[in-house]
């Protein structure tokens, strides 16, 4: 895979600099954390706070207009609540509780503030009237109160949410890898944006990303469970694309949970496997884990609409208005995703918790766990 230009000018001006790439990624002897938080021992912040804010906005700025420039997006407004009861708000696993309220002056009606935008998403491609090969990208604000707070979770989520049409011949695992490398490659120009402004930090990723199934996972830790399989791959490679989640491997279990109704999880591949969508992590020299900085993939088509929902026994879902538009052909096909601006931004200044780049709710022992461990959080 050749390299972008403008990755070649980062690194000669890195090397100019005396800014070398320092790549010891191997796994850490002792997996688990040494606290339930998650936060490292012995951390120094790289940046000041006010360097940290204005590193924030550059990262934002930089990353999403390559990210718009590679994958053909055009950015547009997104809501931040969208009417309960539509089928239009992302239950995510399934399970979590979207926050909802009343609009007095509309009936009294019920709203909910979104926990992501994948289906809204396709329904403004529709409405929008963009083409194959065209896409969009938003910022996207999301609450969400049944998140687990740790050094990586909020219940505040800031993503680029994205997504494109492709034609109904485009979903297979070719389309699907060729934007995840054109995604990587963006990440990595903005990390080495980032270290040619500050002296500190030093480009880790590795150039070329590396891709693996949940089942070939499944085979290679059979004894380990799903997260402890991507901290050993991850650990191993820097940079991994683990695709295919969300349907029953071939010990029983689910690598993850996904909601039926967005990414496929059914497709057979030719691999063997099944699935057309994944998530990208990256190895996190702070925390010494497995880091995961996007989730995305192929949406359903009709027919795999039907088989996913009777999978989960929610066929019943099939009468809300999303879900009849799709079923009646009214929405393109399309592919997409969200990537986390804190996380990202989190990586790339080396920071240790999220609340370190982004303004949260944390418990008081969280708190106080991160003034004894150093960590300043906004």
């Amino acid at each position: 895979m050749a390299i972008h230009p403008a990755r070649v000018d980062f690194f000669a001006r890195l090397l100019h600099n005396g800014v070398f790439p320092h790549r010891d990624r191997s796994p850490p002897k002792d997996m688990p954390m040494p606290n339930h938080w998650g936060l490292p021992d012995d951390y120094r912040p790289l940046l000041s706070i006010h360097q940290i804010e204005a590193a924030i906005k550059d990262i934002k700025d930089f990353f999403e207009r390559n990210l718009a420039e590679s994958l053909n997006l055009r950015r547009v407004t997104a809501p931040l609540f969208v009417r309960s009861g539509t089928g239009v708000n992302d239950d995510l696993n399934g399970v979590e509780r979207p926050v909802r309220f009343r609009v007095k002056d509309d009936g009294d009606c019920e709203v909910e503030i979104v926990q992501s935008l994948a289906k809204w998403k396709r329904m403004a491609l529709a409405r929008y009237g963009f083409a194959v090969g065209e896409g969009i990208y938003t910022d996207m604000n999301a609450l969400r109160p049944d998140e687990t707070l740790d050094a990586i979770h909020s219940i505040y989520v800031d993503q680029w949410d994205w997504e494109k049409i492709i034609a109904p011949e485009e979903r297979n695992r070719s389309t699907l890898e060729a934007t995840v490398r054109s995604i990587y490659d963006v990440i990595c120009r903005t990390e080495f944006h980032i270290a040619s402004q500050f002296s500190s930090i030093r480009p880790i990723l590795p150039e070329k990303i590396f891709f693996v199934t949940t089942e070939d996972l499944c085979r290679m830790y059979p004894k380990l469970a799903p997260r402890q399989r991507e901290e050993q791959i991850v650990a191993e490679h820097g940079a991994v694309f683990v695709m295919g989640i969300g349907g029953m491997l071939s010990d029983g279990q689910p690598h993850d949970g996904r909601a039926p109704d967005y990414d496929d999880w059914s497709t057979p591949r030719s691999d063997g496997g099944r699935g057309l969508n994944g998530d990208i992590f990256l190895w996190n020299p702070v925390l010494k884990r497995a880091f995961e900085i996007s989730s995305m993939g192929i949406r359903v088509d009709a027919a795999m609409l039907v088989e996913q929902l009777r999978i989960r026994g929610l066929q019943q879902r099939a009468e809300l208005p999303f879900h009849r538009m799709l079923l009646n052909g009214e929405l393109p096909q399309t592919m997409g995703g969200g990537i986390g601006q804190s996380r990202l931004a989190m990586f790339l200044l080396r920071t240790a918790h999220v609340g370190e780049v982004s303004v949260g709710i944390w418990p008081e022992s969280m708190q106080k766990a991160c003034q004894a461990a150093n960590i300043p959080l906004l």
